[in-house]
C-alpha cells in the first residue's frame, strides 16, 4: 500500500511531532490563545485539553497522537501557558473555554473531533461534550475530575490527612489558627488576595501539597515551611485553580454527572490510576454508571500523574482505540 501524500510528508519531517501550525488566536474579551496542530491535515480530528486549570500544553502531549493517523489540535486555555494576557482571570470561566473550543473547531473546519483530557482537562472535556455532543466523535479521559468543590476539599483534607498526616499538619500550619477549621476555603481566599505577603506563601504551599498528592511515590512529603516566605517565582496554577474552584468551576452542583446522559452514543474510555488521591476510582465509576457506552481502564500501581507507570501508554491506546471505533 502506498501511503497518502500527508503520511509521506509526515515521514519526511525531521520531527514528525513538530507542529504543523502554531499561532495566536483572538477569541475576544481581550484574550489571545496559543494554538498549535500536529500530525497530518487529512488525519482524524482531535483536540487535547491540558490540566490545572492554569497549566498549559507541553511538547510531550503531542506524542499522545500518532502523527500518521491524527490531525490533533493543542491549545493553552485562557490565561495559561503562552496565551495572553498571562494569568488573566477576567472573562475566564468554563463557558468561555467551551466557546473557545468551538471557535478553534470552526477554524480548523472539523465537523467532529475526538476530545482528550486528564484531570481538569477531563472536566473541560465532559463540559464541552455535554454542551456539544454532536461535535464529539469520542472522549478519552484520564483521572476523572467533575469540577466540584467537594472533590477538592476531600482530597486536600480527608485523603491528605489519611495518607500524609505530617504534610497535612504542615498544610494547616501555614494558616492562622482561626482559619484551620475550613482550610481549603481559607487557602483559596488567601491565594486570591491581592497582597503578595498573603498570596505568596499560600500559593507555594498549595502547589507543593498538590504535587505530593498527584505523585504515586511523592518526592517530598513535607512542606519546606522556612522557604514559603522567600521571594521566588510563583507557580501559576494555584491562582487559576482558586479562581475556578471557589466558583464550583462555574457549573451547577453535580452538573457533569447529572447531564452525563447527553453523552449517550458517544464512545468513551476512562483511564484511571488505582491509587489516585486527587481523582479516585469512585469518581470514574460514578461517571461510567451515568454515561452509556463508556468504559474504565484501571491502571494498577499508578496514581494521578500521566507519567505514572502504565498511564501514558494506556492513554495513547485509548485514543487509538476510540479512533478505530470512529473509523468503523
Amino acid at each position: 500500500m502506498v501511503p497518502d501524500a500527508d503520511a509521506a510528508a509526515s515521514a519526511k519531517r525531521a520531527d514528525p511531532f513538530a507542529p504543523l501550525t502554531s499561532e495566536t488566536l483572538d477569541v475576544g474579551d481581550g484574550h489571545e490563545l496559543y494554538v498549535e496542530s500536529v500530525g497530518r491535515t487529512e488525519g482524524i480530528p482531535a483536540v487535547y485539553l491540558h490540566g490545572g486549570p492554569g497549566s498549559g500544553c507541553q511538547p510531550d502531549h503531542r506524542r499522545l497522537f500518532d502523527p500518521d493517523r491524527f490531525h490533533a489540535v493543542l491549545f493553552d486555555q485562557r490565561g495559561c501557558g503562552r496565551s495572553r494576557p498571562k494569568g488573566s482571570r477576567e472573562h475566564n470561566t468554563t463557558q468561555h473555554l467551551i466557546a473557545d473550543m468551538e471557535k478553534i473547531r470552526h477554524k480548523f473546519g472539523f465537523e467532529r473531533w475526538l476530545v482528550v483530557g486528564g484531570s481538569w482537562g477531563a472536566t473541560l472535556a465532559l463540559a464541552y461534550a455535554e454542551a456539544h455532543p454532536v461535535r464529539v466523535s469520542g472522549i478519552a479521559l484520564r483521572a476523572t475530575f467533575l469540577g466540584t468543590r467537594a472533590e477538592v476539599e476531600t482530597g486536600f483534607t480527608v485523603r491528605l490527612s489519611q495518607f500524609y498526616p505530617a504534610l497535612y499538619e504542615d498544610f494547616l500550619s501555614v494558616l492562622p489558627p482561626g482559619e484551620r477549621e475550613r482550610p481549603v476555603e481559607a487557602y483559596w481566599r488567601r491565594i486570591l488576595d491581592a497582597d503578595p505577603a498573603v498570596h505568596g506563601p499560600a500559593a507555594r504551599a498549595w502547589h507543593d501539597t498538590e504535587r505530593a498528592l498527584s505523585e504515586h511515590k511523592a518526592a517530598k512529603t513535607r512542606l519546606d515551611l522556612a522557604s514559603l516566605n522567600v521571594w521566588r517565582t510563583l507557580p501559576a496554577t494555584p491562582f487559576m485553580e482558586a479562581h475556578y474552584f471557589v466558583n464550583n468551576s462555574f457549573m451547577n452542583e453535580d452538573q457533569l454527572l447529572r447531564d452525563a446522559g447527553r453523552l449517550s452514543g458517544v464512545p468513551g474510555i476512562i483511564v484511571q490510576g488505582r491509587y489516585d488521591l486527587l481523582c479516585p476510582p469512585e469518581t470514574s465509576q460514578a461517571l461510567a454508571k451515568a454515561w452509556p457506552g463508556s468504559e474504565i481502564r484501571i491502571i494498577e500501581q499508578a496514581g494521578h500523574s500521566l507519567y505514572d507507570a502504565g498511564v501514558r501508554d494506556a492513554v495513547m491506546k485509548s485514543i487509538a482505540d476510540l479512533a478505530s471505533k470512529g473509523a468503523r
